[in-house]
């Protein structure tokens, strides 16, 4: 079973986001696995279709009432994706567990209990933003750690107390703690911007820095608030790509063969493809992508027409002379050769006397 810590201490970099829909990714894959929300905004609760209200049993009931794990798991959408919902009250644990001995090892005693008696393939930890007690927990129960960060030269600030924090970690309480890698989220590749920032991230992390960019999509942002993952509201979008994406990588970088995708009975209809047209900020389209055809307008070829030779002026002049002029009165006939190119003459009107003559005699 492997424990992985999605965590940032800056806010808006993609960390719920990151958990829900990489746990789907491997959840269809044919993995089993449990989220764990210690966020107390409960963003995660939320995005799998819970009420933050209306749940009893948290992670504030774990870490403060010593409740069981396997009294607060539940069942999500998903299949083999579990979640531990969390609420407000969650925010209120780090004052109440300031002098307790052992605060940073609950969690990690709580699901070593877990795994004796239940089969998970992995763990995911969604942090708050922030590197107290709840992270703290979150960093000593892990093994691999990932790092969402936005393109920005924001999200560079504090970086070095994060991995400060991870290296702390590391050397009193949870030597196995590694850092798995640096994921680009709301990657615009259309800007200057985007492309300055990997390349700083790239300078700093090397290797660590993984090869999917999560693209900025309207669909990732929309999913939450249907209580759905990427792949139930838009299985098409390029959100639910680029995750599918890492999370094909990220079993790569644990050397993990991938299964076959679940399928669902109840799959959600295919969204419209070019779902980035509904947002001001148009996502960068994946490598190899073909622009659409233009007006469907037969334009002919020079070749066709008649070789490069035809100057450009005899094809404007071509199609204009579409009626002979006009004969001035006193002029002599039009030659044949300057008649008109229309098949057949138009048939004369009737001289307007002959009716007249005619009505008139009668």
């Amino acid at each position: 079973m492997k424990r992985i810590a999605v965590i940032n201490q800056k806010g808006g970099v993609g960390k719920t986001t990151t958990t829900v829909s990489l746990g789907a990714a491997l959840a269809r894959k044919g993995y089993r696995l449990l989220m764990l929300d210690l966020d107390p905004q409960a963003n995660l609760t939320v995005h799998v279709d819970k009420r933050p209200d209306l749940e009893s049993n948290t992670m504030t009931s774990l870490l403060l009432e010593d409740a069981k794990l396997t009294d607060l798991v539940q069942e999500t959408t998903t299949p083999n994706m579990l979640v531990v919902p969390s609420d407000s009250s969650l925010a209120g644990v780090e004052q109440v567990l300031a002098n307790r001995i052992g605060r940073e090892t609950i969690l990690r005693e709580a699901l070593d209990a877990y795994a004796e008696d239940h089969e998970l393939d992995f763990v995911l930890f969604d942090c708050p933003p922030s590197l107290g007690v709840l992270s703290a927990n979150v960093l000593v129960a892990a093994d691999l750690v990932v790092i969402p960060m936005q393109a920005e030269f924001l999200s560079l600030q504090g970086m070095a107390k994060l991995l400060e924090v991870i290296q702390l970690v590391q050397k009193r309480l949870n030597p196995d703690l590694e850092i798995a890698c640096v994921l680009p989220c709301m990657v615009d590749g259309r800007t200057n911007l985007s492309a300055e920032v990997l390349r700083e991230i790239s300078e700093h992390f090397g290797s660590l820095l993984a090869t999917t960019r999560i693209r900025n999509n309207v669909k990732l942002a929309e999913a939450p608030s249907f209580g759905r993952t990427i792949f139930e509201h838009a299985p098409e979008s390029n959100g639910a790509a680029d995750y599918e994406a890492f999370a094909t990588e990220f079993l790569q970088m644990l050397g993990l063969a991938t299964a076959e995708p679940v399928t669902e009975p109840d799959e959600a209809p295919p969204a419209e493809t070019d779902d980035e047209a509904e947002t001001d900020a148009v996502p960068s389209e994946p490598a190899g992508y073909v622009a659409p055809p233009g007006p469907m307008i037969d334009v002919p070829d020079r070749d066709e027409i008649g070789g490069d030779e035809i100057e450009d002026s005899e094809l404007e002049d071509e199609p204009i002379a579409a009626s002979p002029p006009a004969v001035a009165d006193g002029d002599s006939e039009p030659d044949e050769q300057a008649a008109p190119t229309t098949p057949d003459e138009p048939t004369p009107a009737p001289a307007p006397d002959e009716p007249f003559e005619r009505e008139t005699e009668a």
